[in-house]
């Protein structure tokens, strides 16, 4: 398996796979190269659709001259509780974040979320985000904002009156109520403009159609979050739960 930086060959077959909608990990595959290495590679320059190979291999140049030029600290693997590799758990962090990446979610965003949900509490104040990633308080204060908006993230005080930012073990059903009221209202908005626009009239039909199907996808989405929070969250000797109730169905 070849190793060290991509090669402008490979850069410009990771384009052509782009070109051919083919996913991440087969065009991994056929470089012979972890799809972190691919995922990482198209994120940093511009994503799927404006990803082009001449322009990230020059941008890549010059991002190595700079680092030469700035001899900066090599980072370090912090130490794990648990007995845990700690350099095993640094490479798992940067793949989490590059996921995140991937799947819409800013660079900045998908590195506090992903500082926050490996820490073994879920909660990290500014200050600790700030030295963990080496960033300034203000980018920290952004992506909270952010991830608060899209309900992954709450803020609560510690005994010493510090602010933390929490990620609960619910994360995801929070965030996908909070994208689910955010498709209602784009909905209710789209059921507006069927009024001003004309039930009858071809943009009114668009917008009726357009309402009935983000109605229909949000209550979908708060149906089936819920229904998965009470399967996932009963216990093992839980015999009220959901999850009871149907393996006493199926007997």
């Amino acid at each position: 398996m070849p190793g060290g930086r991509l090669t402008q060959q490979e850069r410009q077959q990771i384009a052509l796979g782009l070109a051919d909608g083919l996913a991440y990990a087969e065009i991994a595959r056929r470089l012979q190269r972890p799809t972190s290495t691919v995922t990482r590679e198209v994120m940093r320059n511009g994503g799927p659709t404006a990803y082009r190979a001449d322009l990230a291999h020059r941008a890549t140049e010059h991002r190595a001259h700079r680092r030469k030029q700035a001899a900066p600290r090599a980072p370090q693997a912090r130490p794990q509780p648990h007995g845990r590799d700690a350099e095993a758990v640094r490479a798992y962090e940067e793949m989490f974040t590059t996921t995140m990446m991937a799947s819409g979610m800013p660079k900045m965003m998908a590195r506090v979320m992903a500082a926050l949900s490996i820490t073994d509490s879920g909660s990290l104040t500014a200050s600790e985000l700030v030295q963990r990633l080496d960033v300034s308080p203000a980018s920290v204060s952004k992506a909270i904002a952010f991830l608060e908006g899209q309900g992954m993230v709450r803020r609560e005080r510690d005994e010493r009156r510090r602010e933390r930012y929490v990620v609960d073990d619910d994360v995801m059903y929070q965030s996908m109520i909070a994208s689910a009221r955010a498709i209602a209202q784009v909905g209710e908005i789209a059921r507006r403009g069927v009024g001003v626009l004309g039930p009858r009239t071809p943009a009114g039909v668009r917008f009726e159609s357009i309402a009935r199907f983000l109605t229909f996808v949000s209550e979908s989405t708060v149906r089936a979050a819920e229904q998965a929070r009470d399967i996932l969250h009963t216990k093992p000797d839980d015999t009220t739960g959901p999850a009871a109730r149907e393996d006493r169905t199926a007997v």
